[in-house]
């Protein structure tokens, strides 16, 4: 037990509950605690709860934080007797929802304050916007800032760092640089303050001439940090970060990481490994900054051998290193590392699962996906977020709609981005009918969508073969969202119409767009041309498609194909020639199917299967050879493989 009654501590004292105070840690003595001061009546000591409120409510354990506030709600917050009380007490409860996970809160319990004709103060003020800053409440701070005017509380240099700290956070640097100008005095806070903040909206040469007029006295590691951190992320400030690097009085981790991490984004790794190696010491953020910059270039290797050099890691470097792997098509190894990370301490986060959710989701492993949903569940994952999302895109790239479907459904509070990924796994599976109801549904639910859910309606209608509902979404997405048609749209729209086999009104819509047409779009026609045989139409597209894009071999395939199935041979061997002369080889299209857990790939003409005898025997079987059809074995008539 917690607490002890002896007879030289009676029943009648506080003293042995204040000296259990800095003892208690866990429920259990909470709980003693409490029912001490029910069972002997100090629950009604106004001095006694008013220490308890103090001890526990800046404690970092949250049933301490907890009990504090419980306290202070049940005794404090509803006097039966209005007088003037100091606002002491309630300022270090309002500090602990401001500076702690429920800043909403803290407007609840400043209003409360006032209507109870509690005195408020320059801290209680400091606090309250406190909480409008980190909740970015710009209407909620302007009223605070009213309030404080017509309560004539002037603004001393505490309050004013507060307000220009509220007014960058909710992205409104002008009005900040107004109080800014107006401040009689100022510190290090106030310029420290604005040069983030003009470093964070990319005016770097503003954030500079405020570092420059900054009195020496007033310039520390914050503001030297801040102009190296803007200069570092600059398009063309990285040689202007080296010197200012240069000619630091003093420098921190802080300043060697953000060295390193402005060089990895520039691409310059030797520069990145230079100030590595001299670094006199060394953390996580180091090391991921370096794994990353190596993964980015391709480097894998060197990233896989810091991530295995490292002599702590932590959730960001595993995320870091899994993120290089997924880029450079290792998503095997990302899925590895996720698994070690359940078995070790560092505990996956959301980036985590994000990161491990899309490499699953270029894999097709559908068991994998199912595995890691179970672990999202289990460890109480909110499925709202980005999470929800990536979840959503994993099933529907597995090829199971229901399972996606199931969570789309599941998740209470869906945001745009919950529909965009649900419309675009139909999209992908050809269920247009249902990603058009879809869209009609958010209507019903006052959901605006944005352009990427009329891509996926209009992707999915075409490999519906929904043209009418086509048309009607794009119209829809013009005329009454006022959402601009982007090349991809376009794009949509031709495909919907080139699926269909009205290739006029495909070409129409190519030669009506204001938009440049790119290749892709003319690939879409060409390809329409020859499922048509429509040789006229298809022979210039081709031709323009060479002229556009030189480099790119599918267009050759495209127009040698057309050739041989006229007959035309000597175009076609023209146009094989001068693919081998610009040495240009078209990448064999791929397939894969997932079966009891292994994953089969299969190339066009690949006889590298283990089983390759028995599937062409199957095929064999079920081959109807056309009259006329010539077999596809290489000679000099045979169409090129499309892939």
């Amino acid at each position: 037990m917690l607490l002890c009654v002896n007879s030289y501590q009676p029943w009648n004292s506080a003293l042995p509950t204040l000296i259990v105070l800095p003892k208690c840690k866990t429920l259990n003595d909470v709980n003693q605690i409490h029912a001490r001061l029910v069972t002997t009546g100090f629950i009604k000591s106004a001095s006694l709860t008013t220490k308890i409120i103090l001890h526990f409510i800046s404690s970092p354990q949250a049933h301490l934080v907890g009990f504090a506030r419980y306290v202070f709600f049940m005794q404090h917050a509803f006097p039966t007797h209005r007088e003037q009380e100091d606002p002491f007490l309630w300022n270090a409860v309002i500090k602990s929802y401001s500076h702690g996970c429920e800043p909403r809160e803290a407007l609840v319990l400043f209003c409360l304050m006032l209507q109870n004709g509690v005195c408020v103060d320059e801290f209680t003020f400091s606090l309250v916007l406190k909480a409008c800053s980190r909740l970015g409440l710009l209407k909620e701070g302007m009223q605070v800032l009213g309030l404080l005017k017509k309560m004539e509380i002037g603004l001393d240099l505490f309050l004013q760092n507060c307000v220009i700290g509220w007014y960058l956070r909710c992205g409104f640097l002008e009005f900040a640089r107004q109080i800014f100008d107006r401040m009689q005095k100022r510190d290090s806070v106030s310029y420290n303050s604005l040069i983030a903040g003009c470093v964070k909206c990319g005016f770097i040469q503003s954030a500079r001439d405020l570092f420059d007029c900054m009195p020496g006295e007033e310039k520390n590691l914050i503001s030297w940090n801040s102009m190296l951190s803007g200069y570092a992320q600059a398009k063309d400030g990285l040689n202007m970060a080296w010197d200012l690097f240069s000619k630091m009085p003093a420098r921190d981790l802080v300043s060697w990481n953000t060295m390193i991490d402005g060089c990895v984004k520039h691409g310059k790794m030797e520069d990145a490994q230079f100030l590595f190696n001299r670094m006199p010491k060394k953390d996580v953020v180091s090391w991921a900054n370096m794994l990353d910059g190596y993964a980015k270039l391709g480097c894998i290797d060197v990233a896989r051998s810091l991530f295995d050099g490292m002599p702590e890691r932590d959730v960001v470097a595993c995320n870091a290193m899994m993120a290089g792997y997924v880029r450079n098509g290792y998503c095997l190894e990302a899925v590895k590392i996720f698994q070690a990370m359940k078995s070790k301490s560092e505990s996956p986060d959301d980036a985590t699962l994000l990161i491990v959710l899309s490499a699953v989701a270029q894999l097709g492993h559908i068991e994998k996906g199912i595995s890691i949903h179970r672990y999202i569940d289990v460890n109480g994952f909110s499925l709202r977020g980005k999470v929800g999302v990536a979840l959503i895109d994993m099933y529907s790239k597995c090829g199971s709609v229901e399972d996606a479907m199931s969570v789309f459904e599941d998740v209470k509070e869906k945001s745009l981005e919950h529909w965009n990924a649900m419309i675009g796994g139909l999209a992908i599976h050809g269920f247009g009918e249902l990603a058009f109801d879809l869209l009609v549904e958010m209507e019903k639910l006052c959901i605006k969508p944005d352009d990427i859910t009329f891509i996926g309606v209009l992707s999915a209608c075409g490999h519906a073969g929904l043209v009418k509902e086509g048309l009607m979404c794009f119209e829809l997405m013009r005329r009454v969202h006022k959402v601009e048609p982007k090349l991809q749209h376009y794009g949509c729209m031709v495909d919907i119409f080139c699926r269909a086999g009205h290739i006029e009104e495909a070409r129409r819509i190519i030669e009506e767009m204001p938009i440049e047409p790119n290749d892709v779009i003319w690939r879409i026609l060409l390809s329409a041309c020859i499922n048509q045989d429509n040789f006229n139409s298809g022979e210039p597209v081709a031709n323009h498609l060479i002229r556009l894009d030189s480099s790119n071999p599918s267009a050759y395939v495209l127009l040698s194909n057309m050739y041989a199935g006229q007959g035309m041979w000597n175009d076609v061997t023209r146009v094989r020639t001068m693919l081998k002369e610009r040495k240009l080889k078209k990448i064999p299209g791929c397939s894969w199917i997932e079966l009891e857990g292994t994953v089969h790939e299969f190339f066009v003409q690949d006889k590298s299967h283990p089983q390759v005898t028995e599937i062409y025997a199957m095929l064999d079987s079920l081959w109807i050879p056309k009259a006329g059809a010539t077999s596809c074995r290489g000679s000099v008539g045979t169409p090129l493989s499309n892939g």
